[in-house]
């Protein structure tokens, strides 16, 4: 029997990038060892470093090679001596776009032993999904300026919607529904009542779909309204999903009724070709170097890189020992104050993951 292989992109990047991402290739690889497959990363040194010393971002040879991996394995990418909107608009939505990642998948989920700044809930409340549209709207860079620099400038920035963007959009988000089987409940977060043409198309296609899932329950809720009872009511949410803009605000907003950045994971997918998945905290670089920023983000996005593979039974190990870890060894989640090293906290999982 021919062992199970991957080839996995590894783009450490800027920051605390490249510290986070050496303790989930770690972790990963213990995963792989116990479930018998095997990984082959290759590493590319795009971000701030790589620009500053060659001036290039993104080149197409380097694009062409990422379309041949499995998966590709992001660190971060910022870089406090390039000015932002460059190494974020030339590598991170250059890739999105240009391998059509058109979902955005953030599991939220409250793990045992991780303070909520929510009072009175608990992680049977906060477990949920949003996904979220990747490739159109705001971010699709339409519109312009006029006069720019002068007292009659006039800037023009257009959300872009498709029914094809849409649609593949919400039918991910009614089958990942299905398939995580637990309140089988699906809510699209917009603004009807004010974007009455994107968010028009938005819901005449979510309610057609719906007629296609009759085991999934359909909810919608303005935008200002998923933030009030995200705080006041997470336990309500399952799956929500929405567009490019509002998810990239919502997500947030989740990820720290999880418990913060240092345990936010997600994925940028396109289910027919290549996926990226990354930590959501960016480079932090004011932590560069010292090993006390938390790696566990990034050990959950490469548990999701691993559920994506289809490698389940090492995706859960990682879950499973990561809870572990939060449960009983961590004093917090947050940048020097887990009580653990950068690399200390990746060997208790790896440890825990083995004792599994």
């Amino acid at each position: 029997m021919q062992e199970r292989s991957y080839t996995i992109a590894v783009v450490p990047g800027d920051g605390t990038g490249p510290e986070v991402i050496r303790e989930g290739i770690k972790v990963l690889e213990a995963a792989a060892r116990k479930e018998n497959f095997s990984l082959k990363f290759q590493h590319y040194p795009l971000g701030g470093d790589h620009y500053r010393k060659t001036g290039e971002l993104l080149s197409e040879n380097t694009l062409q090679e990422l379309r041949q991996a499995d998966a590709i394995y992001l660190g971060a990418i910022g870089h406090p001596d390039v000015t932002p909107g460059i190494l974020e608009k030339g590598i991170l939505l250059t890739m999105r776009f240009a391998l059509d990642q058109y979902i955005n998948l953030r599991p939220i989920k409250l793990y045992e032993g991780v303070e909520t700044p929510i009072r009175n809930k608990g992680p049977e409340d906060i477990d949920f999904v949003i996904v979220r549209e990747n490739t159109e709207g705001l971010y699709a860079g339409a519109g312009g300026c006029l006069k720019k620099g002068t007292p009659d400038e006039v800037a023009v920035q257009e959300s872009i919607n498709t029914r094809k963007g849409v649609e593949r959009c919400i039918r991910f988000a009614f089958e990942h529904c299905r398939k995580r089987n637990k309140a089988k409940k699906l809510t699209l977060c917009g603004k009807t009542n004010v974007l009455t043409y994107a968010f028009d198309l938005w819901k005449r296609t979510f309610d057609e779909v719906a007629q296609e899932y009759p085991d999934i329950t359909t909810d919608y809720a303005h935008v200002d309204a998923i933030c009030m009872w995200m705080v006041k009511n997470p336990e309500w949410f399952d799956v929500i999903v929405t567009d490019n803009m509002f998810g990239d605000i919502i997500s947030d907003l989740a990820a720290m009724i999880q418990g913060g950045m240092g345990i936010a994971a997600g994925g940028n997918l396109n289910p027919e070709g290549v996926s990226m998945f990354e930590p959501i905290g960016g480079s932090a670089p004011k932590y560069t170097g010292m090993g006390v920023i938390n790696p566990i983000a990034a050990i959950m996005a490469g548990q999701l890189m691993l559920t994506t593979l289809g490698e389940s039974r090492a995706a859960q190990a990682i879950e499973n020992a990561v809870a572990k870890v939060l449960k009983h060894d961590l004093k917090s989640v947050s940048a020097g104050k887990m009580g653990y090293s950068t690399s200390e906290v990746g060997d208790l999982i790896v440890s825990s993951l083995e004792a599994l």
